[in-house]
């Protein structure tokens, strides 16, 4: 009697779990996977690769002035020419000398009148003479003001050979042939984001850094001499 219990309830617990089993298997059949290929009707539109031109950084043992601007903006670069002694060649493209307010034109010696208030003295070179001026790099420190520039042009116009005129406030001998527009220079200074000689204050250009001035060499003479308002030049002897 015992065994006979035992076994119908064996019977259907074994016939529950077949129901259940059949129950999963007719509800739920099975997806057979079918790989799908990438439908690729439109194209992706990017646009042209531009053409950069290739800029030379060096001429000879100097930088142009792209190749020091680009170093002075280069996080890696910076330290080679950052506050360094540089030589940089280029075109003068702009000098402020005809700038000069008529106050400040004058022979050395004599004070400047009062509120007057001229730049300092510098001018421009670029690698090319039609550069636009933001692609130019500022040189000063060559002449303290415009009083020196005219004394200057008193002594070279005595038509002496080896005639130099040193600025009287920083000692350094001014360009001769002066700065003038259309020369190419190969010019010797330090080079930094700023300038900080002129009593004015600090001056500063960190894309394309100023040359505080020290030598220059002219590789092409400019087609006329430098001058100032006013001042009329003698043609040097031939």
């Amino acid at each position: 009697m015992i065994e006979n219990r035992f076994s119908k309830r064996g019977a259907s617990v074994c016939f529950g779990i077949l129901t259940a089993i059949s129950a999963v298997g007719c509800g739920r059949e099975e997806v057979k996977y079918e790989p799908v290929p990438a439908v690729s009707g439109t194209k992706a539109s990017l646009p042209a690769v531009p053409n950069v031109p290739q800029r030379p950084e060096k001429d000879g043992d100097a930088f142009t002035v792209w190749g020091a601007s680009y170093a002075l903006r280069n996080r890696v670069h910076t330290k080679e020419v950052a506050d360094q002694e540089l030589k940089v060649v280029g075109y003068i493209v702009k000098t402020n000398l005809l700038d000069a307010p008529e106050c400040a034109v004058h022979k050395g010696g004599k004070a400047d009148p009062d509120g007057c208030r001229p730049a300092v003295p510098t001018f421009w070179i670029a690698d090319s003479k039609d550069a636009d001026l933001k692609d130019a790099m500022k040189v000063m420190g060559w002449a303290s003001n415009y009083a020196n520039i005219f004394d200057a042009i008193e002594e070279f116009d005595k038509g002496k050979e080896d005639a130099t005129y040193a600025d009287t406030t920083w000692g350094v001998n001014l360009p001769k042939p002066l700065p003038a527009v259309g020369a190419k220079v190969r010019v010797k200074g330090t080079y930094s984001t700023d300038f900080s000689m002129s009593s004015g204050g600090l001056e500063a250009d960190p894309i394309m850094g100023i040359m505080t001035y020290k030598e220059i060499e002219y590789l092409e003479q400019a087609p006329e001499l430098a001058t100032l308002p006013g001042v009329k030049r003698k043609p040097p002897k031939s």
